[in-house]
C-alpha cells in the first residue's frame, strides 16, 4: 500500500510543505548520525583526544591545549563538512529534478568546473589570497550556469537532456582551460592550484566555512518555498502549468539558488565530486519515493561527506589523501553500481 504524503501549510497559505512519514523518518534519523559522527571528528586527529575530554574542552572547561585543537582546527572542519556536503546535496536534488535526469548533478554539468576556473585564475594570474579565490570560485559558477541557461534556451525547450548535454560540454571546455592554465603556470603556482583542485576539508578555519554557512541559512528557506513548483515540475512542464506553477519562474528561481549552493560550497573545499550525484539518489531510494526530498538529499550530502572525511583521516598513511579523492573513488563505486542496476531492470 503506498502511503500519502502529509502537508503542512504556512500562516496565509503562502506556501506549503508536502511530506511522507518515511521520508520524514529518513530525514530525523540522518540528522541524528551526524551527532555521533560529530563527536568522531572532534576525536580525530595526530593530536590524540579521549570522549571524556570532547564536551569539556567545547563548552571552554578543559585543557586549553585540546580546546585550541578542537574549536580552532577540528570544529571548523566537522562544520564545513556538513555545510558543503548539504549545500551540495540540496543542489543535486534541484538540477536533477529540473533536468529529470539522475546525471543532472552540478559535478557533472560543469558549474563545480566553472567555479573552479575562477579559482585558479585567481591563483596562477593573480596569485590571490584565500577569500578572493573564494570569491573567484562563486562569481565564475554562477557565470558559468547563466551560459549553459543561456544555451540550454532554444527551439527544443529547456531542461532534460539539453541542460545535462549542454552542462557537459561546457564543463568539458572549461577542463581544458583549467589543464592549459596548469601547464602554463610556475611550478608554485601550479601545485597551490592542483591542491585546490582535489578538493580537501584540510586547514579549512571559519573564516573558509563561515560565508558557506551564512549563504546555507539564507538560500534553504527560499529553496523551500519553492518546493511545491518542483515537485511539479517532476510530472512536466505542462502538466506543472496545469496546477497553476508558474514554470520559467520557478525553474530559473530553483537554479540560481542551487547554482549559489553549489558555487560556495566549491569555494569552500574546493571541487567534490558526486556528492550531488548519490544524495539524492540514496535518499529517493530508502524513501522509496519518485520525487527528490530537498532536505533529505542535503542531510545525506552532509552524511556522506563527513564520512568520506573521517574515512580519509584513518586511511593508512601511504593512501592518505584529500576527501575529494576519496569521494571521487567512492562515487565512480556507486555510479557503476547504478548503471549496472538500470541494464538489469532493462534486461527485465
Amino acid at each position: 500500500m503506498t502511503e500519502l504524503p502529509r502537508s503542512w501549510r504556512s500562516p496565509g497559505d503562502r506556501f506549503s510543505i508536502r511530506w511522507h512519514r518515511r521520508t520524514l523518518t529518513i530525514c530525523l534519523a540522518l540528522a541524528a548520525l551526524l551527532l555521533p559522527l560529530g563527536v568522531i571528528a572532534m576525536m580525530t586527529g595526530s593530536y590524540p583526544v579521549d570522549l571524556a575530554a570532547v564536551w569539556p574542552a567545547l563548552s571552554g572547561d578543559g585543557d586549553p591545549r585540546i580546546e585550541r585543537v578542537l574549536e580552532g582546527i577540528r570544529l571548523p572542519r566537522y562544520v564545513g563538512g556538513v555545510v558543503v556536503g548539504m549545500s551540495l546535496g540540496m543542489s543535486g536534488a534541484v538540477f536533477q529534478t529540473i533536468s529529470r535526469n539522475p546525471l543532472g548533478s552540478p559535478d557533472i554539468i560543469g558549474f563545480v568546473t566553472g567555479a573552479a576556473t575562477g579559482a585558479i585564475v585567481a591563483i596562477i594570474v593573480f596569485e590571490a589570497p584565500a577569500p578572493v579565490v573564494s570569491a573567484a570560485a562563486v562569481v565564475t559558477g554562477v557565470g558559468t550556469a547563466v551560459v549553459v541557461a543561456a544555451l540550454t534556451v532554444g527551439p527544443g525547450g529547456s531542461g532534460g537532456y539539453r541542460l545535462v548535454l549542454i552542462g557537459v560540454g561546457v564543463g568539458a571546455l572549461l577542463t581544458a582551460v583549467n589543464d592549459l592554465l596548469l601547464t602554463r603556470s610556475q611550478r608554485d603556482d601550479a601545485i597551490t592550484a592542483q591542491i585546490w583542485l582535489v578538493g580537501t576539508l584540510n586547514a579549512r578555519g571559519w573564516d573558509e566555512v563561515l560565508p558557506a554557512l551564512v549563504a546555507l541559512l539564507v538560500l534553504v528557506p527560499l529553496l523551500l518555498t519553492l518546493h511545491r513548483g518542483l515537485t511539479a515540475l517532476e510530472l512536466g512542464d505542462d502538466m506543472a502549468r496545469q496546477t497553476g506553477v508558474a514554470v520559467t519562474a520557478v525553474r530559473l528561481g530553483a537554479m540560481a539558488v542551487a547554482v549559489a549552493l553549489a558555487a560556495f560550497a566549491t569555494a569552500t573545499a574546493g571541487p567534490i565530486a558526486f556528492v550531488a550525484l548519490a544524495a539524492p539518489q540514496l535518499v529517493s531510494r530508502l524513501a522509496r519515493s519518485s520525487s527528490l526530498p530537498l532536505l533529505g538529499s542535503g542531510l545525506m550530502g552532509a552524511v556522506l561527506l563527513v564520512c568520506a572525511d573521517l574515512l580519509s583521516q584513518y586511511l593508512p598513511l601511504s593512501f592518505s589523501a584529500p576527501v575529494g579523492l576519496v569521494t571521487g573513488v567512492l562515487g565512480g563505486v556507486y555510479l557503476l553500481w547504478v548503471l549496472s542496476q538500470n541494464r538489469t531492470e532493462g534486461r527485465r
